[in-house]
């Protein structure tokens, strides 16, 4: 969060200092040739995709361990969950605060001039997003006094997450809000930067619908979330088909490639399938594993595919690259086949049948379920088997607990998705995750991420009252929805 201590204390020192200045210091002192604020489609193309680019980024190198997609063969303290020692990665928390700095540039602009009144609706929208990532990774953090150095406000309050969902400004009602000030709006400027859906206001509502049924599941257990998600589902106008995903395309050379085909091949080759993924991708006789993984070097006795135990002490444990799996060429090779995902088809009916399953709506779980794989075969550009929904993905059979085979359909295509699949996993139980190699936590998975040392140093009064609320910054102890 340095940045933004920096951002605000830059705001304050500007606003007192030119109230000191002489009447005539600004048009002295102005150079008519350079902008003084940032077109807000410049600044909405820039969130967009440096938030996805970055997460993606975040996903694969430390989203991806914590859900226990991969692992890592070195650089692995994270990996082993000594969280607060970030190395490849583990340090979401500056990317989402530079980013909701700059969307919320977005939003004031949208709000002081007509000519940008097209970009409130998304810009709010886009703030729900990122913010329930944010609290969802990290619990209680900086959100209502967050950005407001004009007002003084440099060390901000943290928020409880109930409050951020719930309250006034919170998720929900920015969800809410974003879509009526895309339906009042009435005038003729187009949304430009707009490299999710090229200006489609209605293509924003539908996201819009499609978070507000990922956030109404996500506190579920403590809120009665049935009216609201049942209006929701009868009224179907949310993302149904994968034409309508809220993804960015990477191409296979730069600057828009994944970054993991832009780092050097070492780095590439740290991570490698985690056994929790081989086990459960094998026991479906899953064909996604072709194109997510690599056939292992060493495959002589015909187990093309081979994964590894999660958190291994690398200092006393020595493993060769070609006993394993790396990663598909999709991540590195072909990027032009991977997308940045921001919200998709199949994560919305995999979030509807599980809450039809729950009884929470009234709808169709096991069609719901069959149409959410179907579409993560597709957007993992794999056919799908004839037979895969009536044999080992089939729904309730065999014993199967429904609600588990759901969220670990989710698990598997949310590779990319962030740190996705680990928050399902500490909301749901599913899947069955892997006690790790040699853990420096305790044996136990953790549930949260800790609060970055910068906040200690630079936002101490309302860090130790965060830290205190969660036994010294305990990545064990509980976000508010899984309490």
């Amino acid at each position: 969060m340095k940045n933004i201590f920096i951002y605000y204390s830059l705001i304050t020192f500007l606003s007192i200092g030119m109230t000191s200045c002489t009447a005539d210091f600004e048009e002295i002192n102005t150079n008519s040739n350079a902008p003084v604020t940032v077109q807000p489609s410049l600044l909405l193309r820039q969130v967009i995709y440096n938030y996805g680019e970055e997460m993606s980024y975040e996903g694969f190198v430390a989203g991806g361990l914590l859900g226990q997609h991969m692992t890592a063969l070195d650089f692995n303290l994270f990996d082993r969950h000594a969280l607060k020692s970030p190395q490849l990665g583990g340090d979401p928390w500056p990317i989402f605060y530079r980013n909701l700095r700059d969307n919320e540039l977005i939003i004031n602009e949208s709000r002081s001039s007509e000519a940008f009144k097209v970009y409130e609706g998304p810009a709010l929208i886009f703030k729900a997003y990122m913010t329930a990532a944010l609290t969802d990774i990290y619990g209680d953090v900086p959100y209502s006094e967050a950005f407001r150095g004009l007002d003084g406000i440099v060390q901000p309050q943290y928020d409880l997450q109930e409050d951020i969902y719930l309250q006034e400004n919170g998720i929900l009602d920015n969800l809410d809000k974003g879509i009526a000030a895309i339906e009042n709006y009435t005038g003729s400027i187009a949304l430009d930067g707009d490299v999710l859906y090229n200006g489609n206001l209605q293509a924003w509502v539908r996201l819009a619908n499609s978070l507000k049924i990922k956030a109404l599941v996500r506190i579920s257990d403590k809120e009665n979330i049935s009216t609201r998600l049942q209006e929701l589902y009868d009224d179907g106008n949310y993302i149904a088909d994968n034409t309508q995903n809220a993804i960015f395309n990477f191409t296979d050379s730069e600057p828009n490639n994944f970054r993991m085909a832009r780092l050097r091949a070492g780095d590439f080759n740290n991570f490698v399938m985690s056994v929790t993924m081989e086990e459960i991708l094998e026991g479906l006789n899953d064909a996604r594993i072709d194109i997510l993984f690599r056939p292992r070097g060493n495959n002589g006795n015909g187990d093309d595919y081979e994964g590894l135990l999660n958190g291994i002490d690398a200092s006393s444990t020595s493993v060769s690259l070609a006993d394993y799996s790396l990663a598909g060429t999709i991540f590195r090779e072909n990027t032009g086949m991977l997308d940045a995902n921001y919200m998709t088809a199949w994560e919305t009916n995999f979030l509807l049948a599980e809450a039809a399953e729950k009884g929470l709506i009234t709808a169709p779980a096991q069609t719901l379920y069959e149409t959410a794989v179907t579409q993560a075969f597709e957007y993992w550009n794999t056919t799908l088997p004839v037979d895969y929904l009536t044999t080992t993905a089939a729904y309730a059979a065999n014993g199967n607990d429904p609600i588990e085979q759901i969220i670990t359909q989710k698990w598997i295509a949310s590779l990319i998705n962030g740190y996705e699949g680990w928050i399902e996993y500490r909301r749901t139980g599913f899947p069955v995750l892997k006690n790790i190699s040699a853990s420096l936590n305790n044996n136990l998975i953790p549930v949260r991420m800790p609060y970055p040392a910068e906040e200690a140093a630079l936002n101490a009064d309302n860090y130790n009252v965060a830290a205190s609320a969660t036994n010294n910054n305990d990545i064990n102890v509980p976000v508010w929805w899984d309490e």
